[in-house]
């Protein structure tokens, strides 16, 4: 099995691996016209050539004997941090438990954390229990539920997300300090700062007993706030200015 980068060839097979994906995963639970126009929509020739061709979308292809068996899309969203979304993840169906997906999974989130993403983000319908345990297993928490339409149906959609540690020899949130201690750090529970974000942590896994914070710049634990909520790494120099409520006096 070869990953490489999709290529305009590719876009008829990707085409092809999205429908019996989409086949295989909802074909129970979704009309299969609606599934077939969904793939002219969503996979529109125009719109994925353009995608390939954008320097900030992730697009790898599975290649098995010389044919495209799978294939990903992700890309990156500014919001208060860089979020990596997968848009798409797609193995044929003859080609699924082989390892291929995971395979996939790992080459976008390598790409996603060598562009410096904060966490990752991931969405899959209800119905596709496959795919719900496929990303629970990689280690995606859990987080929201919504609807979605699709065509005129509605459908319950959940929400994934794993974490992204940039530090380094950092994988499970355990950090020893300086003076011998265990904490744990939420990567979930951030705040922006001047160089890096500045992590909540614990003194205990369960997170019942707050330790201070962590800087995501220096991966250091001395951590000074002030009564204006201003924060700064002794280390580095690390900063958060004050809340806003704060600045407004």
């Amino acid at each position: 099995m070869e990953l490489r980068a999709a290529a305009a060839d590719d876009i008829d097979a990707i085409r092809s691996v999205a429908h019996e994906s989409l086949i295989a995963s909802y074909g129970h639970a979704v009309d299969e016209a609606l599934l077939e126009a969904a793939v002219d929509e969503w996979y529109d020739p125009a719109d994925l050539a353009a995608d390939i061709d954008d320097a900030e979308t992730v697009c790898p292809v599975a290649v098995v004997d010389g044919t495209v068996v799978g294939f990903a899309e992700s890309y990156i969203v500014g919001r208060r941090e860089r979020v990596g979304e997968i848009d798409w993840l797609h193995v044929h169906p003859d080609h699924r438990g082989s390892g291929i997906g995971s395979a996939l999974l790992a080459h976008v989130e390598a790409e996603l954390r060598s562009a410096d993403v904060d966490r990752i983000e991931a969405r899959v319908l209800v119905a596709n229990e496959a795919g719900t345990a496929f990303y629970e297993a990689e280690g995606y928490e859990l987080i929201g539920e919504r609807t979605v339409d699709i065509g005129d149906e509605t459908f319950d959609e959940l929400a994934y997300r794993k974490q992204i540690s940039r530090l380094t020899g950092i994988s499970d949130g355990t950090v020893e300090t300086e003076t011998g201690e265990t904490v744990y750090v939420a990567f979930d529970e951030v705040e922006r700062g001047s160089r890096a974000p500045f992590y909540v942590a614990y003194s205990d896994p369960d997170r019942e007993r707050r330790y201070g914070y962590f800087c995501g710049n220096c991966e250091g634990t001395n951590i000074a706030i002030d009564t204006m909520d201003r924060m700064e790494c002794g280390d580095c120099g690390n900063r958060r200015k004050p809340s806003r409520w704060d600045a407004a006096y």
